[in-house]
């Protein structure tokens, strides 16, 4: 009798030991994709306000947290070109409700521009959904006596070093377009850094710089009220909001084509359903005919792919503007 009792007493210990563990693995197993989201999403913005960035997660975050019933909160991280929020993505959990909006900056540029960076752009990083491809601009303060690249150039060769533009900081894409240019056209011309590419265009309309080189998200708004002359598109064709704004191919620099993309990524090791879930959710939503319209709005174009195929763009675009950062000279610690 006492055996008995004893062997049933390790009968239902073990049982209740197969239960805790079950009930602790299901505790510690992230939603499944049918359950996502439950709750407030941070998306972090590694620039400031304005910027396309900024302007294209703000869309975006509206439209999904409308259809998902949660919140999506985007919080603008500035500094270090985009190093800042991006890390704070790089050590966020990786449940699905830490996203980043990555672009060629933060993904191509940064892991060959800085030397000890405290994250890995592919290992630390799951590619869920390309929002946009968004062309550039070369714009020009109106009292600058150049009215295309022609007469940019020419001007510039006469005034060596005299000829100011602004980006959104060292190492990002307006500075480093800036001096992909100047190096095509062999000609110099003197960086100024801000802290977002919108100061630098508000600077440029101020003439604090005479040029700068953004996004036509945004830039828009300065060109159309005649606060600043657009001179080429950094495109291979020209856009529809600027049909007169040659392209730099068509302005004597054959070849020439930076078109940008912007896009959602979360932390590596994002369990694939939900990183599937969301991708499945953006490229849905891109697909609308309202945010087709916003986005044209802003001179940005949908670019729905998968997962995979975004993670392929980025290993290409890594290559891609390694070249170019070295040519520049630029490096940062």
């Amino acid at each position: 009798m006492h055996v008995s009792r004893f062997k049933t007493f390790f009968v239902w210990l073990r049982r209740a030991l197969v239960l805790s563990m079950t009930i602790a693995v299901t505790l510690a197993s992230p939603l499944s994709a049918q359950d996502f989201p439950n709750h407030a999403i941070r998306f972090v913005v590694p620039q400031a306000t304005g910027g396309a960035s900024d302007v294209l997660a703000r869309l975006v975050g509206q439209k999904l947290a409308e259809r998902w019933g949660q919140q999506i909160v985007v919080d603008n991280r500035v500094g270090a070109g985009g190093n800042i929020g991006t890390e704070i993505v790089a050590r966020a959990a990786p449940d699905g409700y830490t996203w980043l909006l990555g672009f060629v900056g933060t993904h191509a540029i940064n892991p060959r521009l800085y030397k000890n960076l405290a994250w890995d752009a592919e290992k630390d990083f799951a590619p869920v959904a390309i929002l946009a491809v968004v062309p550039f601009v070369v714009v020009a303060n109106p009292n600058l006596p150049a009215k295309n690249m022609a007469e940019l150039v020419a001007l510039a060769k006469a005034k060596p070093g005299e000829i100011r533009y602004g980006s959104g900081g060292n190492g990002t894409v307006n500075h480093l377009l800036g001096a992909m240019i100047a190096s095509a056209a062999g000609v110099t011309l003197t960086h100024v850094p801000y802290r977002g590419i919108a100061i630098a265009v508000t600077n440029t309309v101020a003439g604090e710089v005479q040029l700068a080189f953004g996004s036509v998200t945004t830039a828009l708004g300065q060109i159309r009220g005649g606060l600043l002359r657009a001179l080429a598109m950094t495109s291979a064709q020209r856009t529809e909001l600027l049909k007169d704004v040659p392209t730099m191919a068509e302005s004597g620099f054959p070849g020439f084509d930076v078109t940008p993309w912007f896009g959602v990524l979360v932390p590596a090791r994002t369990p694939p359903a939900i990183v599937k879930k969301i991708n499945a959710d953006i490229n849905q939503l891109l697909g609308t005919r309202e945010i087709a319209e916003k986005f044209a709005a802003q001179g940005a174009e949908p670019y729905p792919v998968t997962p995979e195929q975004f993670a392929n763009i980025v290993r290409a675009d890594i290559a891609r503007w390694a070249k170019v950062v070295k040519e520049s000279g630029a490096a940062l610690d």
